[in-house]
């Protein structure tokens, strides 16, 4: 993934189209692509600065309490459980969520394990 443009360019583009420069003439002459003009003009009209926005970092989990208890119920009661099938109980219940949803819980919490004839 690429790194933001400096905020001196991004102050410098505000600063051309506060002057009523259009967005196609700000980025041709500071030589950046006119999408990142106007999604630069675009955060600084919501939020009053168009500082970056945060990167990286994780999502939390979209599993609540109460769906995380009852696939480790379900996986202690028969360990040899599809996700898929697990996948399709939950939306029984009301719950609909992905497949990789509950793979990250699963594999999160400990609860998974290559499944081959050796293990059997």
């Amino acid at each position: 993934m690429t790194r933001a443009l400096s905020m001196d360019l991004r102050e410098r583009a505000m600063a051309r189209l506060e002057d009523g420069q259009t967005c196609r003439e700000v980025a041709a002459a500071l030589q950046v692509a006119v999408s990142s003009v106007v999604k630069w003009s675009q955060r600084k009209r919501a939020t009053g600065s168009c500082a970056p926005g945060k990167t990286g970092g994780r999502l939390p989990y979209v599993l609540k309490d109460k769906e995380r208890d009852y696939i480790r119920a379900r996986l202690h009661a028969e360990p040899h459980a599809t996700l898929r099938a697990i996948q399709i109980e939950l939306a029984e219940l009301g719950t609909k969520v992905s497949y990789g949803a509950i793979w990250n819980f699963v594999h999160a919490d400990g609860l998974s394990f290559k499944k081959n004839r050796h293990r059997r």
